[in-house]
Order: structure tokens, then C-alpha cells, then sequence
């Protein structure tokens, strides 16, 4: 009978010792949370359905957490306390209070990941650049210039080593994107450190039809961070979409796009394992 009892003590530490180290194992390394709105241009849509379809599986594989939510009023001291990286999929908060908490999350040590759309700004628009210490300050980059059209690949060249360019090659092809010309010189911000630019054999990137869509030179970094924060701005998340046909079908995938897919990984990791 004694002999069955440690046999039972042993079974039951067993499980509980399984039990735990399961527990244990699930734990996420950190947590994300994306906020999004997915309301304007089929493009950003598609790219925020992508990404949240995306992350959950990248967040399984490599033990972090990944929420999403399009409830804006999320973004408040409370609720960001819980999380220790914010993505903005496409748009940025609008409301005063949102936006001073984002400021304050930032500033105490919060890690942050800006795609496409989320650094637009531009007066006389739904986007008024009435927002300085996002879009000057933080991100650097001031108004919105122009862009490229139609959404084609770049080869886009690394600009300095990194931990978000960790293991990436010196140049490599991008998803197809709509790329942005900003208002302020990047290179003059000493602030900023630009990590990723559109390499001179893209050119000339775009197809039109309106000329001006058409780049055939100059400077255009697309992945940087403020050295002065944990963050990062990505200037891809624009699928190409069949506006011509009619279909509004996607063509094309941002993180279909290994490489890349690969620095966005990178940022991740980097972000979510660095103390505040």
C-alpha cells in the first residue's frame, strides 16, 4: 500500500510539474496591440486585414501576444499599460485625449510601430497636419509630399546596421507599395536614424499615368526610427488593389514578402524584449 501511495505522489507531481512548465511555456514574451480603422481606401484595408490575419500566426510562432482593435478610446493609460508595443495598421488617433495618452506611453518607454498611412498628414485634408509633436517631433517627417503610383516593388538598400536590419541583405526587392515623399529632410533630423532607402536601380518607380507619380531620382528613406523613443516607422502597407478592373481584388501582399516580413519580425523583437 505505501509503495502504491508514492507511486500515486509521484503521478500527481508529475502532471503538476507538466502542468506548470506548459503554463509556464505559454506565457507571452511580450504583448502587442494594433490599432486600426480599415474604413478609407481599399488598399489600407486590405493591408489591415492581411496584418491581423498575419500577426496572430507570427505571434503563435515566435511567443509574443498580438490584440487588435479598431475602439480608439482603447488608447488611454489604463488600457495601454497592459501591452509593451503599439502598431497604428493605418490611421492615428484623432481626439485630444488619445493622443496625449499615446504621447505619454511613448515618452514613459512604450514601444511603437507605424505603417504607411499612420505618419499622413496633410492640411486641407480628413488628415490635418494639426497634430506637432506626432508628426515632427516623433516621426520626424512633417506633411505628406507626394507619392509614387502606380503600387510597384522597390529595391530598397539598408542604410545602417541595426537590430531591425539584423541578418537582412544589403539590398532586397519590396512587396509592391505606394510610396511617400515627406515634407522634411529625414537626413538633417539628428534625431533620426533612417535605417532603410529606396535604392537608385528602382528608378524609375511608378507607372502614372499622372507624371508626377513617376520618381526617377532623389533620396527616400522608408523604414527609421527617433533615436530618442523605442519605435519605428514603415513606410510599406499599401496593397496594389484592381482599382482599373473594377474588381477592388488584391493583388498583391505585404508580408507575402519574406525579406521584409522578416524586418517587421525583427522590429517586433527588438520592441517587445527592450526594457521601458
Amino acid at each position: 500500500m505505501g509503495i502504491f501511495k508514492r507511486i500515486i505522489l509521484l503521478f500527481v507531481l508529475t502532471i503538476s510539474f507538466f502542468g506548470f512548465s506548459q503554463s509556464k511555456k505559454e506565457n507571452p514574451k511580450f504583448k502587442v496591440i494594433a490599432f486600426y480603422t480599415a474604413k478609407n481606401d481599399q488598399a489600407h484595408i486590405s493591408f489591415v486585414h492581411e496584418a491581423n490575419k498575419y500577426f496572430p500566426k507570427l505571434a503563435s510562432e515566435n511567443h509574443f501576444q498580438y490584440d487588435s482593435t479598431s475602439n480608439w478610446d482603447n488608447l488611454n493609460a489604463k488600457f495601454l499599460a497592459k501591452y509593451q508595443v503599439v502598431l497604428f495598421l493605418d490611421t492615428r488617433p484623432e481626439k485630444k485625449e488619445q493622443r496625449e495618452a499615446f504621447q505619454k506611453y511613448m515618452e514613459n518607454g512604450g514601444g511603437f510601430i507605424g505603417f504607411h498611412f499612420s505618419a499622413f498628414a496633410l492640411n486641407d485634408s480628413s488628415y490635418n497636419q494639426d497634430w506637432n509633436w506626432y508628426h515632427n517631433t516623433f516621426l520626424g517627417s512633417g506633411e505628406y509630399g507626394s507619392n509614387t503610383w502606380k503600387p510597384t516593388s522597390a529595391v530598397l538598400r539598408v542604410e545602417n546596421q541595426h537590430p531591425v536590419t539584423k541578418n537582412l541583405p544589403k539590398t532586397f526587392t519590396s512587396a509592391p507599395n505606394e510610396w511617400y515623399r515627406w515634407s522634411n529632410d529625414l537626413t538633417k533630423n539628428p534625431d533620426i536614424e533612417i535605417l532603410v532607402a529606396i535604392d537608385e536601380s528602382s528608378f524609375p518607380l511608378g507607372t502614372g499615368p499622372k507624371a508626377h507619380e513617376i520618381w526617377h531620382s532623389g533620396y527616400y528613406p522608408v523604414v527609421w526610427t527617433n533615436k530618442k523613443y523605442k519605435m519605428l516607422y514603415v513606410n510599406m502597407g499599401h496593397n496594389d488593389i484592381d482599382y482599373e478592373g473594377g474588381t477592388n481584388k488584391t493583388l498583391s501582399y505585404t508580408f507575402e514578402n519574406k525579406t521584409q516580413s522578416q524586418l517587421i519580425l525583427n522590429a517586433l523583437l527588438w520592441l517587445g524584449n527592450s526594457k521601458k
